[in-house]
């Protein structure tokens, strides 16, 4: 028989393989991350008729002489690692791989590796393959710490029933950020600088504290206070339970005393001292000789509306004793209480603007009263006009009738000329009596009131609040210990209480140091476990928790005057662990890029799932083909190791949720290796077809 009939044969087997290899791509053009598969054909044996020879002296060499039997499949490739188009579904189960890797599914006995990740969610909250029900296998979410735990690869079920909703967390943890300025006026206020921490108690119910940050004396040092907590409806819990104070319900730090400080003090100006004089006649006590603003000094002066507006105030009048001309007021008149004694007197400006938002009135543009003012008397009925100008003779009574509003609460205003200027603002003299806020001497040196202090023992805490404006407030007690005989010098010792948490900063760096105490970065808001109220009955605070809230980011640094300190509920970590929350119902769920499911509920909060896992293999082609989109690991492609890898850990592939991979199937690729095929089959066929020609003449050669 002749070789070639075998040779055409082989080559009609072979290309009928290609044929199907070619069929079953093109039937897999819609297939779901489907990777199209090609063969290779190679030569089959070779029959040799005479062996190759080498030279010698007499001839040279001569090749064998070998006859092919034809062709035969050599390897079908798959084209594993070419990515496919992306489809976009809108599915948050459907999650299309970017890169080289496979998810990990398991029917329960084996695992098995796709690329396609058209999953879904079957009746007991599994992640599964929509085609099959195969389980997909990732990591699960370590209890304690709330983070992937990457183990042995288990079955993701994600919507369990603890999943479902996310239970109320009573606030465990805080942290406080933002700078606070020394330089900041509400740090130095005696209400201090507040801020507000809002927290949730154990049944998911939210509340507000309000704490408050004081200065203290010493640089570098301040005290934080819990002032009072809130309900959600803004009603103090002092109210809410009836009892008498906050620290009922909760503390926040137990106070302390810094180190008494002492200070000498100069003689601030506006204050005379005269040092003691045993040889004078009559012999004088060592005192201070203290001036007095006319607001310090005079009963409802900042009160009053026109000294507010008035400009070169002096006193004309202490009780008889009145200013003139050739006849100065005694100095050392008394200026005593229980009478309005002491007569001022200047001159003011007011301005139309004021004139009309405070006084009602209305200044005429056009006609024959331009430029005068008019209100409606009400007095009369029916009311009628007044007309105002600058003439004192004719308009000075009206005027006084007008202005009667800024003689204040304790003091009469009596005006003696008004003007007006073009713009229409109004010019007036005027004097006023009031009566002093305690007996005082008229010091004729200055024109003000003034008080002597004798400096004596039994006059110290006198001199530390008249002289050096001393007080003594709930945390600050001030004590002279001694006054410098010949200059009036005070050497004064500070001891400061604080009320909360000692909060401390470094003053070279304004970089936070302690709060409470040495080394402790947080202070914990405590709360009591229940408190007794007014009426004496007991009041169960168990469902509060205590809170931990961490201090060390903030820092005293200038920033204008302005602070930005702010409390946040949590521990500022990417879980914000310790944040607390009310009940939350899950509203929604979403495939991150590293593969980690997570879950968002109604109450603001999200919740971490798990991971999908997937894994990577030396030769990827070498993965055996288990249908339904499935591959298993074969001796030539590399084993699972049961634990996979996180997609994102070399940086070169991602998940994409809402999206599948199409299959990487090439349409005019596939049809012109079908032209090919065919060509080649048809060429195989005429093989046989001659041969038996040949075979058909040879036969034929016996007739």
């Amino acid at each position: 028989m002749m070789r070639s009939l075998f040779s055409g044969v082989s080559g009609l087997k072979t290309h009928q393989t290609r044929m199907d290899v070619i069929g079953n791509n093109i039937a897999n053009v819609n297939t779901t991350a489907y990777k199209a598969q090609n063969m290779v054909f190679s030569d089959l044996l070779y029959q040799q008729t005479q062996a190759a020879s080498g030279a010698n002296d007499n001839r040279g060499g001569m090749n064998a002489r070998q006859i092919g039997l034809g062709a035969k499949t050599a390897a079908i490739n798959t084209a594993i690692t070419r990515q496919g188009s992306a489809q976009s579904t809108n599915n948050p189960w459907d999650v299309m791989i970017s890169g080289e890797a496979f998810f990990i599914v398991s029917s329960g006995s084996q695992n098995f590796f796709t690329r396609d990740g058209s999953f879904t969610i079957d009746g007991s909250g599994n992640l599964v393959m929509a085609s099959t029900g195969y389980r997909v296998m990732g990591w699960q979410v370590d209890p304690e710490t709330g983070d992937i735990r990457s183990d042995t690869v288990s079955a993701l079920q994600v919507m369990k029933r603890e999943n479902m909703e996310m239970p109320a967390e009573a606030t465990t943890q805080g942290i406080v950020s933002g700078i606070l300025d020394k330089n900041c006026t509400e740090v130095h206020s005696s209400s201090g600088l507040v801020r507000t921490f809002a927290f949730y108690d154990q049944l998911g119910y939210k509340y507000t504290a309000k704490l408050s940050f004081h200065a203290m004396s010493l640089d570098g040092n301040y005290y934080v206070e819990l002032d009072d907590i809130l309900n959600s409806d803004g009603v103090s819990l002092v109210d809410y339970y009836n009892l008498s104070n906050i620290n009922q319900i909760a503390s926040f730090g137990g106070g302390g005393n810094l180190d008494p400080i002492t200070k000498v003090y100069s003689v601030p100006q506006g204050v005379t001292y005269t040092p003691a004089d045993a040889t004078a006649t009559p012999p004088v006590t060592a005192n201070y000789k203290v001036d007095y603003s006319f607001a310090d000094a005079l009963k409802g002066f900042s009160e009053n509306p026109m000294m507010s507006l008035a400009n070169d105030i002096k006193i004309i009048k202490v009780g008889t004793a009145e200013l003139t001309d050739a006849t100065p007021i005694p100095d050392g008149t008394k200026a005593e209480t229980g009478a309005a004694n002491v007569t001022v007197e200047g001159s003011a400006e007011i301005s139309e603007e004021v004139l009309k938002s405070e006084y009602g009135l209305i200044r005429i543009k056009e006609g024959d009263n331009k430029g005068k003012y008019y209100y409606s008397d009400t007095s009369t009925n029916p009311p009628t006009d007044v007309y105002l100008d600058g003439d004192f003779a004719t308009s000075g009574a009206a005027w006084q009738k007008v202005l009667q509003k800024l003689t204040g609460a304790s003091g009469s205003v009596t005006l003696s000329d008004v003007g007006m200027k073009e713009d229409g603002t109004l010019t007036a003299s005027f004097t006023a009596a009031f009566e002093p806020e305690k007996e005082l001497l008229y010091n004729q040196k200055t024109g003000k009131l003034s008080e002597t202090i004798e400096a004596t023992d039994a006059n110290k805490a006198t001199i530390l609040e008249r002289v050096y404006g001393l007080k003594d407030t709930e945390t600050k007690k001030y004590t002279i210990k001694a006054i410098a005989p010949d200059d009036g010098q005070a050497s004064i010792e500070l001891n400061e209480s604080y009320k909360g948490n000692r909060l401390v900063f470094d003053t070279k760096t304004g970089e936070f140091t302690y709060i409470g105490s040495t080394g402790q970065e947080a202070a914990t808001l405590d709360f009591a476990a229940s408190a007794t109220d007014l009426t004496g009955a007991n009041v169960d605070l168990g469902h509060f928790h205590d809170t931990s809230i961490n201090f060390a980011t903030i820092s005293n640094v200038n920033n204008g005057k302005v602070s930005t300190i702010a409390f946040d509920p949590g521990d500022g970590s990417s879980n914000n662990l310790g944040a607390g929350r009310k009940v939350g119902k899950m509203i929604g769920v979403e495939v991150a890029q590293d593969g980690k499911i997570r879950a968002s509920y109604d109450n603001g909060t999200t919740k971490l799932l798990g991971q999908i896992a997937v894994t990577k293999f030396a030769n990827a082609a070498g993965l055996a083909k288990a249908g339904n989109n499935l591959y298993s690991t074969t001796m030539n492609s590399g084993e699972f190791d049961g634990v996979g890898i996180d997609i994102t850990s070399d940086g070169e592939g991602s998940m994409e949720s809402g999206v599948l991979e199409m299959s990487n199937v090439d349409l005019a690729g596939e049809f012109t290796e079908m032209i090919t095929t065919q060509r080649g089959f048809q060429a195989n066929s005429r093989i046989i077809t001659t041969s038996d020609s040949m075979l058909e003449e040879l036969v034929n050669l016996k007739r």
